[in-house]
């Protein structure tokens, strides 16, 4: 037996073709493959560039071994010849069993994983030691984009057998490098420290535990200096640069130092603007979207503000990929700037298809009778938004994306890719809650919010409390006939305990069944009529108010009615859960039939208001009036009568204590009601639009008859949202501004879980 080839090393395989390798070229007869365990003969051969037949010689040699190399199997590949057999002896490379990660904390195991997997750090990987270098630089990478510059890595190799390794990786994190300075050089217009509360990042503060404001991340340091950039640009300074940014850490590799350099330049003022391109005649519309007015100063939000909002002209009448490219021509000498807004509509198409996906429960149709945007219609940006909002107010899609896609060879076509992410839709909840009003709340609710998939939506609701219990089931089809009329069908029993409320010594009960249609006329109004049958049952105690005792010497303790009712609703909240802009207005009217031996009406009008104000805070206004009359002569049942004091009207005065009251000081409310409050929304530092605070001043108070504006009660305070698992949380701590003798005061109310 010739030696051939002896162990031949990784590293030098790229000068294995220049090495001159002495031995006489034969023609092989046959291959042998030794020492292979794991990689099949069959992927050996299909690597290996030289076959049975081929002539052997020194280059062709070279190119098998770099070949056999370059497949990353192997750590050792050597060639020997037993007369005309190419014997080949492989040494493969272990594969990794499995990969450990311990010591992980501020990031996530799953997180690390996949990061060393796209590495090719993980299990059935061939293992390679330079990946080690790899995955120590790749973890430490991502520890230094959360601050954590002290992170270590220790990795640990274990064998195993069939030739396998165990990896594990054990991270010391550290502490996190808090913030020690913060500079800003070159700024004149404003002063450093106006400059630094632009920003996330801060030196630390007392309230720093909770923020993390002071503890540094390159992503958080790319967003402030955006935020600084946004701040000169909307204040004039249009030429306005960073030049630099150094961060440095101290010896301990605990404290960071921060250094932004900028250039401010000139202030600028605008002198006007001019359209050009092909504005298919739409100058005057496209003068009215420009926000920026000559002589006032350049603002860079209000120039986006208004190239996207004529992009989105352009794309509602058709134009789906429209530019609009502000130029500035920049007068430095007088610092004034004049725009030239470039258009260019491009051409107009329309909807061929329209694609839906990700709905694996919801029927298509569920979702396609949401759109606003038709197929074989021109493209429309306005009814394509319309449709996002309409799929996202269905309440059982936690995600909607509508991508518009170019029809290949069709210039003058374009398809939507409506993709949909499903929440689960029927649950059964058990859960408690507790307010101070009612105390400890039990609830149980089935609801199903999409049956079947059709989008009709079946629930059945218990709600028990102290001062009041309930049971619903109702039915609701909201597309009853094709054009969108909704069809609702309920049951109810409520019982209220009047003694636990503070009212008086008696319980009522109202049963009843209800059906109403809903007629939208817009797509932000719908009007809806039915009628509901309701059964009234008044228990007295012992020592009931005289009011309900002479109620019921007159009518006695059960009564009934069938009311007719009429309702309007307008919604243009873009959030229900947690609105930040937009209106919602609600009416309602119901009148007692000529049947029964109840006769009364009842009228009422709400409102919602949302209106952004500074970065990320907003206005809420609500209000509501309300007021009954009694009809043929009668008595206005006194259960029907308003109330107002409480979490959800006047806040920092007792639940349902505002109003007129019996001889011995029990509320019995009345037939009017006028409430309002204003809201200052915030998010909390470093929490998420689940959980805001808020500051309020409320105002309301119940009459015995007509609304009077006198005695109304105002009072102030502060207060928490937060969307929690088991339901809305709802917290107020109330200051009343004019209470007056006799007043019930409850400053601080909360309410948690109290519906499903």
């Amino acid at each position: 037996m010739r030696f051939f080839v002896k162990s031949v090393l990784a590293v030098v395989m790229g000068l294995l073709g220049q090495l001159a390798l002495a031995f006489e070229a034969f023609t092989i007869s046959d291959i042998r493959l030794v020492g292979i365990q794991r990689v099949e003969p069959g992927t050996v051969f299909g690597y290996l560039p030289v076959k049975v037949g081929e002539r052997l010689d020194e280059s062709s040699a070279a190119r098998a071994v770099r070949a056999l190399y370059a497949t990353g199997f192997f750590n050792d590949v050597r060639f020997e010849v037993d007369k005309d057999v190419l014997v080949i002896y492989l040494s493969e490379r272990p594969t990794i069993a499995s990969v450990e990660i311990s010591g992980a904390k501020d990031l996530s195991r799953d997180v690390l994983l996949k990061a060393l997997k796209d590495l090719g750090l993980g299990e059935s990987r061939i293992f390679d030691r330079a990946l080690l270098d790899r995955a120590d630089q790749e973890i430490k990478r991502q520890y230094l984009a959360r601050g954590r510059y002290s992170a270590t890595v220790t990795p640990t190799i274990t064998p195993l057998e069939r030739n396998r390794v165990a990896v594990s990786l054990a991270i010391t994190e550290g502490d996190v490098a808090k913030i020690t300075q913060i500079r800003i050089v070159g700024n004149k217009a404003f002063t450093e420290k106006q400059l630094i509360d632009e920003l996330t990042l801060s030196t630390p503060t007392w309230l720093s535990w909770y923020t993390k404001s002071d503890q540094y991340a390159r992503e958080k340091l790319a967003g402030d200096l955006e935020r600084l950039r946004s701040f000169y640009l909307n204040r004039g300074f249009l030429e306005f640069s960073i030049d630099s940014t150094q961060v440095s850490i101290d010896a301990d590799r605990e404290g960071v130092y921060i250094t932004a350099n900028i250039t401010e330049g000139e202030r600028y003022t605008v002198t006007g603007f001019k359209f050009s391109g092909n504005t298919l005649g739409r100058d005057a519309e496209l003068a009215a979207l420009m926000q920026l007015r000559p002589g006032e100063v350049f603002s860079g939000q209000l120039l986006n503000e208004s190239t996207r909002t004529m992009t989105e002209l352009y794309g509602s009448i058709g134009y789906a990929f429209a530019n609009v490219n502000a130029l500035p021509e920049v007068d430095r000498e007088n610092r004034t700037v004049f725009f030239n807004v470039s258009i260019d509509p491009g051409r107009r198409v329309y909807v061929r298809r329209i694609n839906i996906s990700g709905n694996a429960k919801s029927r298509d149709e569920v979702v396609r009778r949401e759109l606003r945007q038709f197929e074989s219609a021109w493209y429309d940006t306005d009814k394509i938004r319309l449709s996002r909002e309409r799929l996202v107010r269905l309440g059982y899609l936690t995600n909607v994306t509508i991508d518009t896609v170019p029809v290949p060879d069709a210039p003058d076509q374009v398809d939507l890719n409506v993709n949909v992410v499903e929440r689960s839709t029927g649950t059964f909840m058990l859960g408690f809650g507790f307010s101070s009003a009612d105390k400890i709340i039990l609830t149980a609710s089935v609801v199903q919010q999409n049956w079947l998939g059709t989008g009709k939506s079946v629930g059945l609701t218990l709600n028990t409390g102290r001062t009041q219990q309930t049971i619903d089931f109702n039915v609701t089809d909201p597309y009853f006939t094709p054009d969108g009329i909704s069809r609702s069908f309920n049951v109810f029993t409520r019982n209220i305990n009047a003694q636990a409320l503070g009212l008086g010594d008696y319980q009522l009960r109202t049963s009843g069944i209800g059906l109403r249609f809903g007629v939208p006329y817009t797509e932000l109004d719908r009007v809806s009529f039915g009628a509901v049958y309701e059964r009234n049952d008044i228990q007295l105690g012992t020592a009931p108010p005289p009011r309900m005792q002479q109620y019921v010497d007159d009518f006695g303790p059960q009564s009934w009615q069938v009311l007719a009712v009429l309702g309007w609703l307008r919604d243009g909240r873009d959030n229900p859960l947690a609105p930040r802009r937009g209106l919602l207005m609600a009416s309602n009217f119901e009148i007692t039939l000529p049947v029964g031996n109840v006769h009364y009406t009842r009228a009422d009008f709400a409102f919602q208001y949302y209106q952004p104000i500074a970065r990320s805070s907003t206005l809420g206004l609500s209000g509501q009036v309300a007021r009954g009359w009694a009809l043929e002569g009668g008595a206005y049942p006194i259960f029907k009568n308003y109330f107002a004091g409480g979490i959800n009207s006047v806040r920092g005065f007792e639940i349902a204590s505002l109003g007129p009251r019996d001889a011995f000081g029990n509320p019995i409310g009345g037939q009017s009601k006028l409430v309002g409050s204003a809201e200052f929304i915030f998010p909390l530092p470093g929490a998420d639009q689940t959980i805001r605070g808020f500051v309020f001043v409320d105002g309301g108070m119940v009459w015995a008859e007509s609304i009077e504006f006198s005695g109304l009660r105002y009072s102030t305070g502060v207060g928490l949202n937060w969307l929690s698992p088991l339901g809305p949380f709802k917290l107020s701590f109330g200051v009343p501004l004019n209470q007056q003798p006799g007043d019930r005061l409850q400053r601080f109310q909360f309410q948690i879980g109290a519906g499903f």
